[in-house]
């Protein structure tokens, strides 16, 4: 057990912990709202209400697995100290607000999981690494998008075939009032996926300082502080980065929006139940990709989607060798 820490130096940094997650909520609420922002059938106020309101509610509907492998399937949780948990907070934090500047939509997931590897291994090596959990995590980084590429493409065909006796008009108003839902279930999605990120890092702190009687689970009140953190983030919206997603990538029409966003809540709420923290940013990007491919290739405009691959590739790296820099940094003022 680490030594243990001041409670005022406690409380602290779990509002760090909350502050990301407030960042993540800021820096995804394009997730949720992008593509029924887009297409208008909600504006921009009432989407982020809509979406704020479900990613407050979405621990109602899913276990807390994805805090679980946050809290001790990345690196190993006997030696998470404090200063783990500040560098590996400091890393996701800058990252994200680098991007957020920048109109990126990069991952969360991507800079947390990088910043807790980074402050690990700086602090105890490589032998810390908890093989499975960053293997699990990793393929499904790379799967989320693709899959939800083909999900997306495969809710189009489908639903282009329903619809195909019914005039364009009615159509279009049915899609209008379905991506209603599509949109709820996407931040449900979300909600549980990204905010148990911050309820693991919140957990495992407190699991460290002996707060938990020696057994690791999930408390209550940590759970709705996390859910209200990222509720109140995705109310403050991230406007440059919904302009990327719902109309840089490919424009959407109401058909579209529902289809990538179905798609994208089949992945998350799949990975949710499995206790795998995938990128909500990665997920919907890729469906948005294949519903625009799903019309023709040349729809989707590929030099930005490749600048988004691009800032993919750098989050993790970038947000490990920040936590890096700032867990040595901790170790000069001891």
């Amino acid at each position: 057990m680490t030594a243990t820490l001041a409670f005022p130096l406690l409380v602290a940094l779990i509002a760090i912990a909350l502050a990301f997650d407030f960042i993540n909520g800021l820096h995804d609420a394009a997730n949720s709202i992008a593509t029924v922002v887009s297409t208008r059938v909600l504006s921009p106020q009432l989407a982020v209400l809509w979406a704020a309101f479900f990613n407050f509610i979405a621990f109602l509907f899913f276990g807390l697995h994805v805090a679980e492998t946050i809290g001790k399937g990345i690196i190993d949780a006997s030696i998470i100290d404090p200063a783990v948990i500040f560098a590996a907070l400091t890393g996701a934090i800058a990252w994200n607000v680098i991007t957020w500047a920048l109109g990126i939509p990069s991952s969360s997931s991507h800079a947390l999981i990088g910043g807790l590897l980074g402050a690990g291994i700086t602090k105890a090596g490589t032998a810390v690494v908890v093989a499975s959990g960053v293997i699990k995590t990793t393929v499904a980084i790379f799967l989320s998008p693709i899959l939800g590429m083909i999900v997306a493409i495969l809710l189009v065909a489908l639903t282009s075939w329903i619809v195909r006796p019914v005039p364009a008009k009615t159509a279009d108003r049915a899609f209008r009032r379905l991506q209603l839902l599509s949109a709820a279930a996407y931040s449900l999605g979300h909600g549980a996926n990204d905010a148990q990120k911050t309820m693991g890092i919140i957990t495992v702190l407190l699991y460290s300082q002996g707060y938990l009687g020696g057994e690791f689970h999930v408390p209550l009140w940590v759970v709705l502080s996390a859910q209200t953190a990222m509720g109140l983030g995705t109310l403050m919206g991230g406007w440059r980065i919904v302009h990327t997603m719902g109309s840089k990538i490919t424009r959407l029409t109401p058909h579209q929006g529902f289809c990538a966003e179905t798609g994208g809540a089949i992945m998350l709420f799949s990975a949710t139940s499995l206790g795998v923290p995938v990128s909500t940013t990665h997920t919907i990007t890729g469906a948005i990709m294949g519903v625009g491919a799903a019309r023709r290739a040349s729809a989707v405009r590929w030099g930005v989607a490749g600048n988004i691959v691009v800032a993919w590739v750098l989050t993790l790296p970038a947000a490990g060798i920040i936590a890096a820099l700032t867990f040595a940094a901790t170790r000069l003022f001891r």
